[in-house]
């Protein structure tokens, strides 16, 4: 088992992971009856599609000895209607300019086909930015 999840009422669930005891809360979003004071669940899949990829680009790194820390992303994410769902997701990853030209295009693959993204619909349009600074 991973996780149990508990509903709390007023539209908020807490989460725990089973082998570590952290905890996950998640709350309905505004703009769908709730509070908006916790991640909804909808937020944990576009973050959960942002920790992949950096997971991912975190083994690349690791195998070559290169160095990601303080590479991070920023998350954006769009709900479509009829059905509610997500329609898109935004993520912009901020890697060191000093990871070598020829070594990005290694990294970016590798983003772009995490288990998270390649485990959500085609339909739901995914948008993966690299920026350098």
């Amino acid at each position: 088992m991973i996780s149990k999840v508990v509903y709390e009422g007023e539209l908020r669930t807490k989460a725990v992971h089973i082998s570590s005891g952290n905890i996950i809360v998640t709350d309905a979003p505004k703009d769908n009856q709730g509070k908006g004071e916790a991640f909804s669940p909808t937020d944990l899949v576009a973050t959960a599609l942002a920790g992949c990829i950096l997971t991912i680009m975190g083994i690349i790194a690791k195998r070559s000895n290169q160095n990601l820390n303080g590479t991070y992303a920023e998350v954006e994410k769009r709900m479509g209607s009829e059905p509610r769902s997500i329609s898109e997701i935004k993520v912009r990853i901020f890697l060191n300019k000093k990871i070598l030209k020829k070594e990005r295009a290694k990294f970016e693959r590798a983003a772009k086909a995490c288990p998270v993204s390649l485990s959500l619909h085609p339909d739901l349009v995914k948008v993966i930015n690299f920026i350098y600074l």
